[in-house]
């Protein structure tokens, strides 16, 4: 089965050139146009390192030799790790990771298949699921809570996401406070605050960019809190074509570029050497209705293409593959999500979200999404993993024995290699002749719904030790149930 965390440097859709015109495009942006910046005590740290602060603007301008000096402190490679080291993640140098996402507000009810708004149960069932899912190899929030108050909304989406998965879970987070509660959770259940930020398994999403141009300081604080505790964040910021940024794909990439190397920059001047991901997330606008598309082709092209901008400064990215514009999980699901999630991952993203069960331009997801996703996220890696080339493999001998006309099906070198590594085996795909199906359905989605029942059902460990747990709900206002734990264990206590 293929591996996470191997490297994508198949694909380039930018020459080195293309790269540089790009960084130097941006360069001036921050220079001679700026950034606005509404707030006092962001203006004073700018202007102590040297940034040109026009405070009855209200507007930053960074010289491009300062960014280069700021940018350098970000580490090139670093660890999101997951509460067991086989879910850690290395990010940098291309390599490839891809997980859930969205903070979507509906989802297809398994069952019934009908929409209905997501819930905090719906968090806690999703993470289960992808605790279960080799090629979804990290846990963002794909649900917002809909059912749970704005103020505590954050602390509930991460615990329940902790409970369900040992993988790395990543979130956004309502206020100041929200970061904070967080991080001492997640210490609590670490061990320590200095436990968590040598082996850090939660991190935070702060869109602190506004397109075009703009510090939302509100969001940036919570950055600042983040990192201030060595907690990655993904600094990402969301243009869109025609919108908030120029119609064209590289009059897009070099606003973006600047928005991230001003995000990054102001990270390090708040704490030399934070662990942050570049994070564009570019959109296309539909420019008949002016609607958002997910699926569009272009959109894969632009983070593609915003990898190699992020090596370019040698930060990680937080990228952006796997969205579809498909309300169900059909055929038009299959090829945009298909199509997105392998030119990032031949592209090198190393921290791909989005790329597990989304639909509906990232309004809804579906559980069996996931488990198709799964097998997406597994040809991909697929790809990735290359084609061996050895003495064993070149086969020159087990070629040299059948000869001519000869039959390869018996030799122990078929044998050796039918069932490894050197095929990815779909979980969900209908790979029988219709003569051989015997009546089977061919019907991927209820198949993948099979799936995801049967991942549901299974006897549910607690992932949160007992004795924390009960210290994290006298602290704090924790919404799921305790019997969530397992169906035989409340049954038990039911006797």
């Amino acid at each position: 089965m293929p591996q996470k965390g191997l490297q994508g440097r198949k694909l380039r859709l930018l020459s080195t050139k293309k790269v540089e015109q790009i960084h130097k495009t941006s360069l001036r942006i921050l220079e001679e146009v700026g950034v606005s910046v509404k707030d006092e005590r962001y203006l004073n740290l700018f202007r102590r390192v040297g940034a040109s602060v026009d405070r009855s603007k209200q507007m930053v301008r960074l010289p491009a030799v300062l960014v280069g000096d700021l940018v350098s402190l970000a580490p090139s490679q670093f660890l999101m790790a997951g509460r067991t080291r086989e879910n850690d993640m290395w990010v940098g140098d291309r390599h490839v990771h891809l997980g859930s996402g969205g903070a979507t507000v509906r989802v297809i009810d398994l069952e019934s298949g009908h929409l209905r708004p997501s819930t905090l149960r719906d968090q806690y069932d999703l993470a289960w699921l992808v605790e279960h899912l080799d090629n979804v190899h990290f846990y963002q929030c794909p649900v917002v809570c809909n059912d749970i108050p704005k103020e505590i909304a954050t602390i509930n989406s991460f615990y329940s996401a902790l409970a369900g998965t040992t993988k790395n879970v990543q979130e956004s987070a309502t206020d100041l406070q929200a970061v904070k509660d967080v991080i001492a959770m997640a210490a609590m259940i670490a061990g320590s605050r200095e436990a968590l930020r040598m082996r850090p398994f939660i991190s935070f999403i702060a869109s602190c960019m506004i397109s075009p141009l703009q510090l939302d300081a509100r969001v940036a604080g919570i950055a600042e809190a983040a990192v201030r505790n060595g907690i990655p964040v993904a600094l990402s910021c969301a243009p869109i074509t025609g919108l908030s940024a120029p119609a064209t794909l590289a009059g897009l990439l070099s606003l973006a570029h600047a928005e991230q190397l001003f995000a990054v920059a102001l990270s390090q001047i708040i704490a030399p050497g934070a662990r942050v991901l570049y994070g564009i997330v570019p959109g296309i606008a539909d420019m008949w209705n002016m609607g958002f598309l997910g699926g569009a082709v272009e959109a894969g092209m632009l983070n593609a293409a915003a990898v190699l901008l992020a090596k370019h400064i040698k930060v990680p990215i937080y990228a952006d593959a796997g969205t579809a514009d498909a309300t169900l999980p059909d055929i038009q699901a299959g090829y945009e999500k298909a199509l997105s999630i392998l030119q990032v991952s031949l592209s090198g993203g190393d921290y791909v979200h989005h790329s597990a069960g989304v639909l509906d331009s990232l309004m809804t997801v579906a559980y069996e999404q996931f488990i198709i996703d799964n097998d997406i996220n597994g040809m991909a890696m697929r790809v990735l993993q290359g084609i061996k080339v050895n003495d064993d493999t070149l086969a020159f001998d087990v070629i040299k024995e059948v000869g001519p006309g000869g039959r390869f099906l018996t030799q122990k070198h078929t044998i050796k290699y039918a069932r490894s590594d050197e095929f990815y085996v779909p979980t969900r795909l209908t790979r029988k002749h219709l003569q051989a199906r015997n009546g089977e359905t061919d019907d991927v989605r209820e198949g993948a719904r099979q799936i995801a029942r049967e991942i549901l059902d299974k006897e549910r460990i607690a992932l949160i030790p007992e004795n924390i747990d009960r210290k994290i709900r006298r602290r704090f206002d924790i919404r799921l149930p305790l019997p969530y734990r397992s169906t035989t264990t409340a049954k038990r206590r039911q006797q």
